[in-house]
């Protein structure tokens, strides 16, 4: 069906999502193989089997694919409107071009077809396929012949939040066509039941339910749920679905059996092993990258205010066990002279230097030597100080399973998220953290690691 999904790294990403990238190579494929042909005329066979013509359209659509993921062009919840969608595509082309001008500069054999102006003519013509090929998508999209037709079983906030979340996800392909009205009270099953019965009605399709409902018992329409299952309707639970279209595990629904009775969180020790030797492989190259610019960064941190050019802090790790975090300082000296507060937006705390390295993580170095000890992984839940951890586990359920793993420099709630400074933003966040701790990985942490380099250039997250 349209809103069927694929599982990659262990995210669950709509089948109509990953066909954006798929379709725009093969795009970038064929403009510059018919550009080719056609300037080049009888000798453009020599040109591409010969002087590694296919390798360098190869190499465009990469690069292509490239920019487009990091301008977010393969994330519809980020477009907020058409016209910027073909903003953003006109800025992939562009950066395309500078690369591809700066490499004819560096290297004139990376040319296609010598004085043929292929690539200029490539991207003239990709630009064109590009812009179509969105208007094409996006009318796809709307199409009933590829949505689902969904009724939301339920009619409190959740089943509200459910539907509304269906509503904004466009491209999870799913239409809202009843349930999920009012507000829950006892004895609905009645109505519950003749409003599945209409659905039964020859010219009444239904494709998924999605049971949404805070209390079962006494609501449930046993016997209108299974006559529809059994005529081919998908029927699940609505945490399920969440966890696949949001990429978290929403608290909000969540009990001990859905921890108890489900596939995951699986922290085995030949998992531990592997992820501990791909954070020592990473940290290791990280801190090799980053040895040339320590000393511009420690006097650059020497220079803004008076203090250390370190900074240590406890943090909860592993099993709770406490431990000194590094980072290069960031605030002036005493800054939590009146006790512990979380980061805020524009913290007066924080010095020029210091909100230069916030934004681009270069303070967070020192915690590579933290990941090389063994205090930390490369990937995994951000360690929280103990003066917090107290108080928010006693206000979020299920908080201290974060802690079944080492905690980690980036995680899947920092490229997801991002920082957390209030009771519900952490709520928030740890539900990204026991996603991945259900679901971690080495492909999985292979994929958050590509993110956070996204996340570092685009600077965003930090506070």
């Amino acid at each position: 069906m349209a809103a069927r999904m694929i599982r990659l790294f262990n995210v669950y990403f709509p089948i109509r999502t990953l066909l954006l990238p798929v379709c725009e190579a093969i795009l970038v494929v064929g403009s510059f193989l018919l550009t080719t042909v056609w300037l080049v005329g009888p000798d453009a066979e020599i040109v591409l089997l010969y002087e590694n013509g296919l390798i360098k359209i190869a190499v465009i659509t990469v690069l292509t694919l490239f920019f487009s993921y990091y301008l977010d062009l393969y994330e519809s919840q980020r477009m907020a409107a058409r016209g910027e969608i073909y903003f953003r595509l006109m800025l992939v082309l562009g950066m395309l071009s500078f690369v591809l001008a700066a490499g004819l500069v560096y290297d004139p054999e990376s040319d296609i077809g010598h004085g043929h102006n292929v690539l200029v003519a490539g991207i003239a013509l990709l630009a064109v396929f590009l812009v179509l090929w969105r208007r094409t998508y996006e009318w796809l999209l709307g199409l009933s012949l590829f949505r689902e037709r969904v009724y939301v079983l339920g009619s409190g906030a959740r089943a509200r939040a459910v539907a509304e979340n269906l509503r904004s996800r466009r491209d999870a392909g799913m239409d809202v066509v009843g349930g999920a009205e009012g507000e829950e009270t006892g004895g609905q099953m009645d109505r519950f039941a003749s409003e599945l019965r209409a659905f039964r009605l020859p010219n009444a399709r239904l494709d998924r339910i999605v049971v949404a409902l805070e209390d079962r018992r006494g609501a449930m329409p046993l016997r209108e749920l299974l006559d529809l299952r059994l005529r081919g309707v998908t029927i699940e639970n609505a945490v399920t679905l969440m966890e696949r279209l949001s990429g978290k595990l929403q608290l909000d629904g969540l009990n001990p059996s859905n921890l108890i009775f489900t596939e995951g969180f699986n922290v085995r020790p030949s998992m531990q092993l592997s992820r501990r030797l791909v954070s020592i492989a990473v940290a290791s190259l990280a801190l090799a990258i980053s040895l040339p610019f320590l000393p511009f960064i420690a006097l650059a941190v020497r220079l803004s205010s008076p203090g250390p050019i370190f900074f240590h802090q406890t943090r909860v790790g592993l099993r709770g066990r406490a431990f000194s975090l590094h980072k290069f300082r960031t605030m002036r000296q005493n800054a939590e002279a009146n006790g512990a507060v979380w980061a805020a937006k524009n913290d007066p705390r924080v010095t020029a230097v210091g909100r230069f390295l916030r934004k681009t993580r270069l303070d967070e170095i020192p915690q590579l030597w933290n990941v090389l000890c063994g205090d930390m992984g490369f990937v995994g839940p951000r360690p929280e100080r103990p003066e917090f951890v107290a108080w928010l586990a006693g206000e979020i359920p299920f908080y201290d399973l974060r802690h079944m793993i080492p905690p980690g420099l980036t995680g899947w709630a920092q490229v997801r998220y991002g920082y957390g400074a209030s009771l519900e933003e952490t709520k928030q966040k740890l539900e990204y953290d026991l996603y991945y701790v259900k679901h971690m990985s080495i492909g999985l942490d292979l994929l958050i690691i590509f993110e956070t380099i996204k996340t570092i250039l685009l600077r965003r997250g930090s506070q």
